[in-house]
């Protein structure tokens, strides 16, 4: 017998990019899957929330999370080679891009009213773009 969606829902998102798949109440979940706007190269900006906290957590597949430090502009860019199944909790106006291997599979948990009103993106000069290629190459070598 199959549970009522009144007691249980259940979500899924398999198809590229971004998706809302629960809100409820103040928070949202997020799939976030490959897309090619996300191979490296391909990388020209970084985003920041300036209200919230973002947590992001590996479920399959390889994901860097790219850290820009700097106020109004991106001045240092970090890379962190995301553990599948850790809790990664990006600090509230803290710029971040990432980058994901085809079959990455990435939760996303955020506030509801994260739009893009409160949440502005940051464009990188082409030696951070070419940083962020280097970065991942010298951490997944050639994929």
């Amino acid at each position: 017998m199959n549970v009522p969606e009144s007691l249980l829902e259940v979500r899924e998102y398999n198809n590229e990019g971004y998706r809302p798949v629960v809100d409820y109440q103040s928070w949202r979940v997020a799939i976030l899957n490959y897309s090619d706007d996300l191979l490296p190269e391909n990388l020209a900006s970084m985003q920041r929330h300036n209200e919230t906290d973002e947590v992001f957590v590996l479920l399959a597949g390889r994901c860097i999370l790219f850290i820009g430090e700097g106020e109004d502009t991106v001045t240092t860019v970090f890379a962190e080679d995301m553990a599948p199944l850790k809790v990664y909790n990006v600090k509230k106006a803290v710029w971040h891009t990432h980058t994901l291997s085809k079959d990455a599979r990435l939760l996303v948990v955020e506030n509801r009213d994260t739009t893009f009103d409160n949440s502005p993106f940051c464009p990188l000069n082409s030696d951070q773009r070419q940083t962020i290629v280097d970065m991942t190459r010298t951490l997944w070598g050639a994929q």
